[in-house]
C-alpha cells in the first residue's frame, strides 16, 4: 500500500483541518469487488497539479454509507482542499482545470475529422500508392460513416436536437431517425464506390435539406441552437460545422452524379 494511502478505520483526523497547503483529503472506495475509476482519476489528477493526497479507502460498503450519511453527501470520491469540501471528480475536474461541462466546444468534430483524414489518408496510401482526388472523396465518405454513427449511438437524444432546426423534421418526425441511416449508408456506399445511382442522391437529398435548415436557423433566423451533427447532448454549437458537414457531402455527391451522367 502506498505511504499516503490509509484505510477509513484507521484514520481519525478530521479531513478540513488535515487538507492544508498542497495537501488534499480524497475519500474514495476500495472495496474487494470494486475500485471506483473515479476515484483513480481524482488521485491522479491531484498528483498531476502537485498536491500530496491523504488518501482515505473504504474498504467495507458500511463504511461508505455512514461517510455519506456524515457528510451528506449523495456519492463518492469526495475531495477536500484548503479547508473546504470540492466534492466528486467532476467537481474536481472544474475546480483545478478550464474544463466547463456547459461550454460550446468544437474538440469532438474536430477529432472525428482528423480521425477521417487520417483514415484517407491510409486508403489513398495504401491502394493508390498517392494522394489524390480520391482521398477527398474518402476523407468526406468516410467522415458521414463517422458522423452518422456517431447520431446512431444516441439517436432518441440526437432526434430531439434534430428536431429544433430540421425543416423536414419537424413536419415529419420518422424523418429525423431515418436521416443516421441514410447518411451512414450512402457514406459506406461511397466509400466503396458502390451502387452510386442510389447513394449519390439520397445523399444529396439529405444534404440540400440540412443545409436550408441550418442555414434558416443561424443566419436567417439568428437562433442559437445546439448541433445534432456529432449526436444528441452535444455542446457542438449549430452553424459553421453542420452547414459544413452538409456542403461537403451535396459536393462529393454531385460530383459523383456528374461522373454517371457524363
Amino acid at each position: 500500500m502506498p505511504k499516503d494511502t490509509r484505510d477509513v478505520a484507521d484514520v481519525t483526523t478530521d479531513p478540513a483541518t488535515a487538507a492544508t497547503g498542497k495537501t488534499a483529503v480524497l475519500y474514495r472506495m476500495a472495496l474487494p469487488n470494486h475500485l471506483c475509476p473515479a476515484g483513480q482519476k481524482a488521485r491522479w489528477l491531484l498528483k498531476s497539479k502537485g498536491y500530496e493526497v491523504d488518501d482515505r479507502l473504504f474498504r467495507e460498503r458500511p463504511e461508505v454509507d455512514a461517510f455519506k450519511e456524515e457528510y451528506d453527501v449523495p456519492t463518492t470520491p469526495q475531495v477536500w482542499i484548503e479547508g473546504e469540501r470540492v466534492g466528486g471528480y467532476d467537481a474536481l475536474r472544474q475546480k483545478l482545470t478550464d474544463y466547463d461541462p456547459d461550454a460550446t466546444t468544437y474538440t469532438p468534430v474536430m477529432y472525428l475529422f482528423a480521425v477521417a483524414a487520417a483514415t484517407a489518408l491510409a486508403l489513398s496510401i495504401g491502394f493508390l500508392g498517392t494522394i489524390s482526388w480520391q482521398t477527398l472523396g474518402w476523407f468526406i465518405s468516410v467522415s458521414m460513416i463517422l458522423l452518422g454513427m456517431q447520431k446512431l449511438r444516441d439517436i432518441e437524444g440526437f432526434t430531439t436536437m434534430f428536431l429544433n432546426y430540421d425543416l423536414l423534421a419537424r413536419r415529419w418526425v420518422p424523418y429525423a431517425y431515418v436521416y443516421p441511416w441514410v447518411e451512414t449508408g450512402a457514406g459506406i456506399l461511397m466509400t466503396g464506390m458502390l451502387l452510386t445511382p442510389l447513394a449519390a442522391p439520397a445523399a444529396l437529398f439529405i444534404a440540400m435539406v440540412g443545409a436550408i435548415s441550418v442555414f434558416k436557423a443561424v443566419y436567417i433566423d439568428k437562433r442559437e441552437l445546439k448541433c445534432a451533427c456529432v449526436g444528441g447532448n452535444s455542446n457542438v454549437p449549430l452553424g459553421f460545422v453542420s452547414l459544413t458537414e452538409n456542403l461537403m457531402m451535396m459536393g462529393m455527391a454531385i460530383v459523383m452524379l456528374f461522373q454517371i451522367i457524363f
